[in-house]
């Protein structure tokens, strides 16, 4: 069963020479099947993907985002691990590493907090590391 929940989340992006920070407070919806969580939501201007939906696929010790839209992706985040993944924008597609050095996972059925640390990779290039912290409750 979904359940509509409100969403905030906090994510920076530093290449090494420049910060930037998000915030971005929103509704979304969350379910489970079987040991597997889903939070979804909409992109907005906000982030810079407006048009582009967002699903996190939460499972024991591994966050999979997927974005379908404007922007489609599916970047994997787990602990210690290096993913190489697909990031396609209207402007072409490019392989993005992604290394995790941090993986948070604390949910229960009301809601919870997921949280990720990791270097980025284009094109086998170092691009940066990034964080984000997701928080969700029930509206």
């Amino acid at each position: 069963m979904k359940k509509d929940i409100i969403i905030s989340l906090k994510g920076r992006q530093n290449d090494g020479y420049e910060r930037e920070e998000i915030e971005l407070v929103t509704e979304g919806t969350y379910y489970k099947e079987g040991e597997t969580y889903f939070v979804t939501y909409n992109e907005t201007e906000v982030t810079g993907m407006e048009g582009t939906t967002t699903t996190l696929k939460i499972e024991n010790d591994k966050i999979t985002m997927l974005r379908y839209g404007q922007n489609n992706s599916q970047l994997i985040f787990e602990k210690g691990q290096r993913h190489l993944c697909c990031y396609e924008t209207p402007f072409g597609a490019f392989t993005i590493g992604v290394k995790s050095e941090i993986v948070n996972i604390d949910i229960s059925e009301k809601g919870g907090e997921i949280s990720a640390e990791y270097q980025i990779e284009i094109d086998n290039n170092y691009s940066g590391i990034n964080d984000f912290c997701l928080q969700f409750r029930e509206c």
